[in-house]
Order: C-alpha cells, then structure tokens, then sequence
C-alpha cells in the first residue's frame, strides 16, 4: 500500500539502450524482475544440462564449473522471487526458452551470450532498484553481478576468447 510518505514511481531511468524508460514504478520493476527470474531459470536449466551432454576432454574442467553454475543461478532465482514477492508481486514459473545443440562449443556459446544479456541487464536493474530506493535489493544484485562475471570469465576462457566489454557508456566515469 502506497502512503503519503512512499512513493510508488521514481526518477526517470534510462535503459541501456540510452532511450528513457520512464518513471520506473514499483509494477514495472516487478515486470522486469520475473523477466530476470525467467532468465535465471532458463540457466538453471541450461546449466544442469549442458554440464551434461557436453562432449570431448577439453570440456571436462568447465562441465564440472557448469554444474557449480547452475547451483549458483537457483540461488539467484530463489532471492529474485522473494524480492519479486516483497514487492507485491507473482514470481513468474515460466522459464526462457533454453536453447539447444549438439555441438559442445556451440552450447558453451549459448551460455556466454546469456551471461552477457544478463550482466548487462542486472546493471541497469541496480539502477532501477536504487532509482525507487530499493538499496537492498540493488545489493543483491551486485552480488549475483559477481557470480555472473565469473561466470562470464569461466565460460569465455573455456572457448578460449576474451571477456567482452558489455558496460553501457554511461557507466563509465
């Protein structure tokens, strides 16, 4: 319930596409909080599979570091409901399509695209977050931002490619 003292809208947020989102409320964060949380579910399943079916001795080592992952991401999806929860709404029971192959490269490249989406995303929403003064939730956040850039690391020195830059500009100083 919304009183004269809370507000159920914030400044203007821009997303990372530098266009404005407009007053981000308390519904909208809600909305891209179950979009994150389908996300999150999505790698959980990726992750438990592609640890799996993976093929060919020099993807061992990272099989075993999916598996790690994938623990990790229903960490996060578990704090994401309860925050989704906190705010009035439904967590979402829908995952993102998981995609798939038969090629173990090709699978370890679904994953770091995924983990870039995500990090980019995750960064605008402690924006957000810190926009209607959610500071602890934004917190929250910043921590599964750790887990995913190490993921990120993970997987790119996996396929043997360098971690790209996915910060917006305007989150540079």
């Amino acid at each position: 319930m919304v009183t004269a003292k809370q507000s159920n809208t914030a400044p203007a947020v821009a997303d990372r596409h530098g266009e404005g989102a407009g007053e981000i409320t308390r519904e909208r964060l809600i909305d891209l909080l179950n979009e994150d949380l389908a996300r999150e579910f999505q790698a959980v399943i990726g992750y438990v599979v592609y640890s799996q079916v993976i093929k060919g001795a020099q993807y061992m080592a990272i099989a075993t570091e999916l598996e790690k992952h994938a623990a990790e991401e229903l960490k996060h999806a578990l704090t994401i409901a309860r925050q989704i929860d906190y705010l009035g709404g439904v967590p979402t029971v829908r995952p993102a399509p998981v995609r798939v192959s038969e090629a173990s490269e090709e699978l370890l490249l679904f994953d770091l695209e995924a983990e870039n989406e995500t990090i980019r995303n995750y960064r605008e929403r402690v924006r957000q977050c810190e926009a209607l003064g959610e500071f602890g939730m934004a917190q929250h956040i910043r921590e599964f931002l750790v887990d995913e850039q190490d993921h990120q690391i993970d997987l790119a020195t996996a396929l043997g490619k360098n971690v790209v830059d996915v910060a917006d500009p305007r989150e540079r100083a």
